[in-house]
């Protein structure tokens, strides 16, 4: 019975796969005489509306594959925004019932609109203890997407097996985010698996382990600190991250992705996050330095998602300023570069 209802429970991952689709690959804009194309890979048209999606599928598919989810099994995570909604969203679809634990003062109306229920705690360190207690206590499962993202079963689901069969020749740069560093993990596997002449860039927002901890080599770095932009940049090194298949990390100002997040929505008019920014504005990075050494080519990175709460952080004035952030000489380094 129980391998039964693990088939049937991974058909349904599949079929929800096949359902959504690829997700669409946008040109960005860039002058004419650069000789370098942009594209942006738009994950903010997945079901839950970003990035969070494949891994969450991902990292279902993983644990019922290893007995960890059975039938009716309740499932636990210790996280908040996309990666909660996106959870919900899947234990919804396999008929689970879903908790996320996440910080005191955080916005769970997406998780409950999934069915899923929140837990809140402080200080938000506490979310990882009390995930795992409370799986123990339920006898369910602690998904712990920030452990498990090392060893995902991806099932043909992985950005990088996708965007690599849409982009019509191999981009010169790939350049990703890093929460878990299951992505810019799957991206950089797939350029070596397949002997491609890409390379992988991972833009890290301040206060962020990985740059520091890549330049030095450390694995085991940590900033004690967390990360402005919501979706990536890590106080440490997550399991998920592998060092040694990133080609660049490139340390992004945070006032810069509030530019860069603002000038997505002015080209594509999809109301980004801050994250998304940060990808733009090392893209932009990459595709800089092709021109000044006259490389022809492409580069790709994501948009991880789009919303009008939105509308109430990075592309809101008072709120950008209100948190030190001020966007405006990156705007005008923006203008002046796009304009060529």
């Amino acid at each position: 019975m129980t391998g039964a209802w693990a088939a049937e429970a991974i058909e349904r991952l599949e079929e929800e796969r096949t359902r959504t689709g690829p997700t669409l690959l946008r040109p960005f804009p860039l002058p004419g005489g650069w000789g370098v194309r942009l594209w942006l890979k738009d994950e903010s048209v997945q079901p839950t509306g970003g990035l969070k999606h494949r891994l969450a599928r991902a990292l279902f598919t993983t644990a019922i594959a290893a007995g960890r989810i059975t039938r009716g099994t309740p499932v636990v995570e210790a996280t908040g925004g996309a990666m909660a909604v996106a959870q919900a969203y899947f234990a919804r679809l396999l008929d689970l019932p879903y908790t996320a634990v996440m910080p005191r003062g955080s916005r769970g109306q997406d998780v409950e609109r999934w069915g899923g229920t929140c837990r809140y705690v402080h200080p938000p360190p506490a979310i990882y203890e009390e995930a795992a207690k409370l799986a123990e206590r339920l006898g369910g499962c602690y998904l712990d997407h920030y452990a498990s993202a090392a060893t995902v079963d991806w099932r043909g689901g992985s950005l990088a097996e996708e965007l690599f069969e849409q982009v019509p020749r191999c981009p010169e740069w790939t350049v990703v985010g890093a929460g878990t560093g299951a992505t810019s993990a799957a991206v950089g596997r797939h350029l070596r698996d397949h002997r491609l002449p890409g390379r992988l860039a991972v833009v890290d927002p301040e206060n962020s382990a990985y740059f520091p901890g890549w330049v030095t080599g450390a694995d085991d770095y940590g900033t004690g600190m967390p990360s402005r932009i919501e979706g990536i940049g890590r106080p440490r090194i997550e399991p998920g991250f592998v060092a040694s298949l990133v080609d660049l990390v490139v340390p992004v100002p945070d006032a810069a992705s509030v530019a860069a997040a603002r000038r997505v929505r002015e080209v594509t008019g999809l109301t980004v996050g801050a994250a998304t920014g940060t990808n733009l504005w090392g893209a932009l990075e990459m595709a800089v330095r092709m021109r000044d050494r006259q490389v022809r080519g492409d580069v790709v990175t994501v948009i991880g998602d789009a919303g009008e709460r939105h509308l109430r952080t990075c592309h809101d004035d008072a709120w950008a300023l209100d948190k030190g952030l001020d966007w405006r000489p990156y705007a005008t380094r923006l203008a002046r570069l796009l304009s060529g």
